[in-house]
């Protein structure tokens, strides 16, 4: 008994830092808290007085659950499945669990919740499972070339490539100027989900700009047409209808972009977009609920 609590103390001491490592690579939430958890369950079957480094040995595991999260991912069944493509053409690799060491500070954080981290998503988005984790470990993590690239399998050099593009990547975007919409969007789409959910009408109201225009697809509206409301009111009364199913909504990532998805049970159903002006004002919201344009979008859950 009392080497399992040990063991869930020391577990617990490094847990903020495994679910910013996992949140960095998955980009939801959820799916880090996930990997975490299957982390301790792979620690608790494991002779753990063999493991000199138990912080670079849980970063190495965490990591690899990780990735296998990437690669297996499928739009049908999972929320924040932002890779999926590339994970489709990845090739499923596990290999044995090695120690790792780890020279960064532990972060006091565990997820990516203000606006640069948003920005930096947009932006890991873009990148494969392989580059999204040797750029995350190492360039995020400070873990060394030769330890990520036993994660991934590959060789040192090629783990450096890997890091390299990624690299490129991040570095070249988003600029200022987009890191500044994406906050706008984002404490705009946190004000609506929240007026929405408390059925604020005037906090709605305040929200939206007076030639707002709300539209969406035929799977909306009961006549079979595409639905469009026009001018405030209108807007914020079809808002304030939708109470109930803001209860089970989200803010995310959609293609980019910060907005709202429903996903009851985990399946995403309708999502949530806004034009936002430079006075944080909604312009405009569209609603999809077509599931194969949903199919198609890349989606991230973001912390709330």
């Amino acid at each position: 008994m009392a080497s399992n609590e040990w063991l869930a103390a020391a577990f617990e001491e490094h847990r903020a830092h495994l679910r910013a490592v996992a949140y960095r690579l998955l980009g939801s939430a959820t799916d880090a808290d996930d990997a975490v958890q299957d982390t301790w369950l792979r620690l608790t079957g494991t002779d753990s007085s063999a493991v000199e480094n138990l912080g670079g040995w849980l970063t190495t595991v965490v990591a690899r659950v990780s990735l296998n999260m990437l690669r297996s991912r499928r739009r049908e069944t999972l929320i924040g499945d932002s890779w999926p493509a590339a994970a489709e053409a990845a090739a499923a690799e596990d290999g044995a669990v090695g120690s790792a060491s780890r020279t960064s500070d532990p972060e006091d954080e565990a997820v990516l919740a203000d606006s640069v981290g948003v920005a930096l998503l947009v932006v890991l988005d873009t990148l494969t499972p392989a580059e999204r984790l040797a750029f995350v470990l190492h360039d995020l993590f400070a873990m060394p070339f030769t330890e990520v690239a036993g994660v991934l399998g590959r060789s040192t050099e090629a783990t450096r490539q890997l890091a390299s593009r990624a690299r490129r990547r991040v570095h070249g975007a988003p600029s200022p100027e987009r890191t500044e919409d994406l906050a706008r969007q984002r404490e705009v789409a946190s004000a609506f989900l929240a007026a929405t959910r408390e059925g604020d009408f005037s906090a709605l109201v305040a929200l939206l700009d007076a030639d707002v225009t709300l539209t969406g697809d035929a799977f909306i509206a009961p006549s079979g047409r595409p639905m469009v409301l026009q001018g405030l009111e209108r807007v914020a009364r079809g808002a304030a209808a939708s109470a109930v199913r803001a209860e089970h909504s989200q803010l995310a990532l959609l293609d980019g972009n910060v907005g709202i998805v429903y996903a009851p049970a985990g399946r995403l159903e309708v999502v949530l977009t806004f034009g936002v002006s430079a006075q944080k004002k909604i312009t405009a919201i569209h609603v999809t609920a077509d599931p194969e344009r949903l199919h198609t979008m890349r989606v991230a859950l973001l912390p709330t």
